[in-house]
């Protein structure tokens, strides 16, 4: 039996013109998980990213950390879902930078209202494949770790739209606890799966083992 690690990219750039960008915290926090992975002797098999740059930046953060890390398989069905292009087809006026808490809560009620609408099939995303396309993406990726690495270690950095569709794949979850699921992953979270050439299990989900302290407890972001 295998082991697989869905790692959530470390915290982004909300707000900022480029989402797509490490904070300093963000990138800290993958130094982080490496070194937690490191000093439990933890070695990787394989390691599959998306190919955005917070993907490829979160995976140099825990490789700093960790050490030693097999080159990794850039697997672009990882990628995450456009939120701007989701909220979008709902909602074509302009959102501004959110400047607070209700701000911030009004964008995420877009933003769940959006995906229940592509989920449907009632919206297609500029730019964005079919929501059963974007399943389809994650599904190759579990299917090619169960084939290829039986009895490994593997590990995926990601983000919290594929590893949340990913857990909904494992425990068929309807669509609306697969959102709910995304909206709650922490960023550099651990998702761990055990996995057979047949199936994957779900073991754990959206923990911070490596932000277990004090200190650590001030590192925790969502976004």
């Amino acid at each position: 039996m295998g082991t697989l690690y869905l790692v959530r990219h470390g915290q982004a750039s909300f707000g900022a013109e480029d989402y797509d960008q490490l904070s300093e915290l963000g990138h800290r926090q993958c130094v982080a998980l490496g070194q937690y992975w490191r000093a439990r002797g933890l070695k990787f098999d394989a390691v599959l990213t998306g190919s955005l740059k917070r993907h490829a930046q979160s995976f140099a953060g825990i490789a700093e950390g960790l050490g030693e890390v097999p080159q990794p398989l850039v697997w672009p069905g990882l990628n995450e879902y456009d939120s701007h292009a989701v909220i979008g087809a709902i909602h074509p006026e302009p959102l501004g930078k959110p400047n607070g808490p209700e701000e911030y809560r009004h964008h995420f009620r877009l933003l769940r209202e959006g995906l229940q609408a592509w989920i449907r099939g009632a919206t297609q995303p500029v730019g964005m494949p079919s929501y059963t396309e974007f399943s389809a993406g994650i599904a190759a990726a579990l299917d090619h770790v169960r084939q290829h690495h039986h009895g490994g270690s593997v590990l995926i950095v990601s983000s919290g739209g594929p590893i949340s569709t990913a857990v909904g794949q494992v425990l068929h979850t309807p669509p609306d606890m697969t959102i709910e699921l995304n909206l709650r992953i922490r960023n550099s979270s651990v998702t761990e799966f055990a996995f057979t050439p047949k199936r994957h299990m779900l073991v754990t989900f959206n923990t911070l083992p490596h932000l277990d302290s004090v200190e650590g407890a001030a590192m925790v972001s969502y976004s």
